[in-house]
């Protein structure tokens, strides 16, 4: 048995264990690289524990499709979809359901290939274990470690490296040590504390179930063994209580309900919360579920609350332990899984989507990316499909959240490309930054009063601004859609748009409502062009002419990386001065 293998240790439950965890369902997921055979042993597991239908069994001995060397194809039971068949590849993600007399389990057997990373990401994302495996004719490859790196990253507390394929390698003792060893020095620099090594043949049944007869030399237990020695202790269960709303229910005036989950915490009738962002106090006066009134409510728990007090609070709002307060804040670090192919734009205004809430956002910084082949941090200046990455995001409007090693739900976060919907990233909460400045913004969303200039400028991410572009009405139109693809409040007014005596007033209107107004300039218009500067300040007033000679286009994006760089000095400004307050 490996050096780094370690039996699981039982934790004794907390004093309170109303709402413990089903400590006998255990969720893990499968991870490696294409072709390790995740799929073989998982329709192995399912196999040998009598845990496949006689009917799906007969369905897959009927099967044309038959990689393996035996009577029974075992990854036929876990790719489910035609494509997967075909081509013998995992492409999504597939939950299967089995249970021993001692536990339950939930498998989610996930994809190898590169570009079916974001589905390993989502297949781990609840995971409480992950059985990350390694081809032992081929060692432990790129994907293996990038696999292994999201599944620490997304804190999976039990990592089970399975060698496979033994019987490839006449189920050699030297080369399993080997392997095991180089997983043992990936698994201390991701600091992942409970790892396994465990050899075995999926196709022949090593170790899998029952242990090996041609491997005495390992004296561990089998994978199932191990798996159903696994503890799982929900922290959610035992921390602060988190209930973002997600829908406010009225279906008359006798009745307001908050329906939602439960991310973390216990809810029970008579319990004091505080509802986020307006800081009021009140208490739960009732807990409706789809099975009636109850007294009380646990982590995953689908209920609709109602309150002693009428407050107002919608989908987004966050009730929560009036002892133990959430982070508030609109700027804070971050790990990133980068999911899409088109690169991360730094100058773009994502959708971010947390808990309930979504709000604009943007990655402002990059600190570093992780190289999947020595795990070592660099510089970078984009993101591709699949890179790892700590990013500085700040958003519009603020979020209450914990760190993700504190609570995965309040913790986690997805980036949506306004203009495709696509999801683009996936993101886990290190900590706040700029408290401050955060702090006095979510003060601002509790005001109900007139929005202030500051208010504008931290919701669309920059101050009021007039562009006036001479030469081309094309070079304006290019400018004005690369902004609003970015996410910017900006608009365009055409040459023929304003009568000579409307540019005033228009641009005044423009001006407070905080937009970034980008002008094709008319001809001979200069009382025109010198209302529109008085309007917005010789600061917030910027002229722009095309080179000679130059392209349309070239000239837009020259531009628009002008405005870019006067944004983020604007930014710089606003963010020295509210500190300074």
């Amino acid at each position: 048995m490996s050096s780094f293998s370690t039996e699981p240790r039982i934790k004794p439950a907390p004093a309170d264990a109303s709402f413990m965890p089903n400590e006998g369902l255990l969720r893990f997921s499968t991870a490696g690289s294409v072709d390790d055979g995740k799929s073989t042993l998982i329709g192995r597991l399912l196999y040998d524990n009598r845990s496949v239908f006689e009917d799906q069994l007969a369905s897959v001995k009927k099967s044309k499709v038959n990689r393996s060397s035996g009577p029974i194809d075992f990854s036929l039971l876990t790719d489910g979809l035609r494509a997967e068949r075909e081509q013998g590849i995992t492409i999504d993600v597939a939950y299967r359901y089995f249970s021993t007399p001692r536990r339950k389990f939930i498998i989610a057997d996930t994809p190898g290939h590169e570009q079916y990373t974001r589905n390993m990401a989502t297949g781990a994302s609840t995971a409480d274990a992950a059985v990350v495996l390694i081809d032992a004719t081929k060692g432990v490859l790129r994907q293996s470690r990038r696999h292994a790196y999201i599944a620490s990253l997304l804190g999976v507390q039990y990592i089970i490296a399975a060698v496979n394929k033994m019987d490839l390698v006449d189920y050699s003792r030297e080369v399993f040590e080997r392997l095991a060893a180089d997983f043992a020095d990936l698994a201390a620099h991701l600091q992942v504390r409970n790892v396994y090594a465990i050899p075995v043949s999926a196709l022949e049944g090593d170790n899998v179930v029952h242990r090996s007869a041609r491997m005495p030399w390992f004296e561990g237990p089998s994978l199932l063994d191990y798996l159903e020695k696994i503890p799982v202790n929900d922290a959610a269960s035992f921390g602060p209580l988190r209930f973002p709303v997600q829908y406010v229910i009225r279906p008359d005036a006798s009745f307001r309900g908050f329906a939602g989950r439960i991310a973390s915490g216990v809810l029970r009738t008579g319990t004091d919360v505080v509802a986020m962002p307006s800081g009021l106090k009140t208490k739960v006066k009732s807990i409706v579920s789809f099975e009636g009134e109850k007294e009380q409510a646990g982590p995953g728990g689908s209920v609709t609350l109602t309150l002693e007090d009428e407050i107002d609070i919608s989908r987004g709002d966050m009730l929560v332990a009036e002892e133990e307060l959430p982070a508030v804040g609109n700027e804070f670090r971050a790990k990133l899984v980068w999911m899409h192919a088109d690169k991360l734009d730094l100058h773009k205004n994502y959708l971010l989507k947390h808990t309930t809430r979504s709000v604009r956002g943007r990655v402002i910084q990059i600190h570093y990316r992780v190289d999947m082949n020595t795990l070592e941090k660099g510089q970078a200046e984009e993101l591709e499909m699949n890179d790892i990455a700590e990013v500085e995001i700040k958003t519009a409007l603020p979020l209450f959240f914990d760190p993700y090693r504190q609570n995965r739900t309040t913790g986690s976060f997805i980036l949506i490309d306004p203009a495709s919907n696509a999801t683009v990233a996936a993101g886990i909460i290190e900590h706040g930054i700029n408290w401050g400045t955060a702090l006095r913004s979510a003060a601002g969303a509790q005001r109900r009063g007139r929005s202030t200039k500051e208010e504008r400028q931290a919701r669309f991410g920059h101050p009021a601004a007039a562009v006036w572009v001479n030469g081309s009405a094309h070079i304006a139109e290019l400018i004005e859609r690369t902004l609003f693809d970015e996410g910017w409040h900006v608009q365009l007014v055409g040459p023929d748009d304003l009568a000579p005596s409307e540019f005033a007033i228009a641009a005044k209107a423009y001006h407070l409502a905080g937009m970034v107004v980008v002008f094709s300039a008319p001809a001979g218009e200069r009382e025109a062009e010198e209302a529109v500067r008085n309007a917005f300040g010789r600061g917030s007033f910027l002229t722009a002419w095309p080179y000679p000679h130059e392209e349309d286009a070239d000239a837009a994006a020259r531009i628009a990386s002008k405005l870019r760089q006067w944004r983020d000095t604007q930014e710089q400004h606003h963010r020295r001065d509210s500190k300074g307050d």
